[in-house]
């Protein structure tokens, strides 16, 4: 079963994050993402980069991730 823990372990291990959290139902989950390598990418190339952390997991595993992702001066910006 995938769990939220799982999915935030591999965005960890894939990519520099300032601030990363994942929740879920095992099913359905929704991922925060701050990271610098955010800087000038539009919203489709920094679902990419996620995505690319996850790998096949994607295809095979997780049904649906939903993303906020920020820099982490958007980040600062939300708050």
């Amino acid at each position: 079963m995938v769990t939220p823990e799982s999915i935030q372990l591999n965005i960890a291990q894939g990519m520099a994050t300032e601030h990363l959290s994942v929740v879920g139902d095992g099913q359905h989950f929704e991922a925060v993402v701050v990271s610098e390598e955010f800087a000038g990418k539009n919203r489709v190339q920094r679902h990419q980069l996620v995505y690319q952390t996850l790998g096949d997991r994607m295809r095979a595993e997780i049904h649906a991730l939903s993303m906020k992702t920020y820099t982490p001066q958007e980040w600062q910006s939300q708050k």
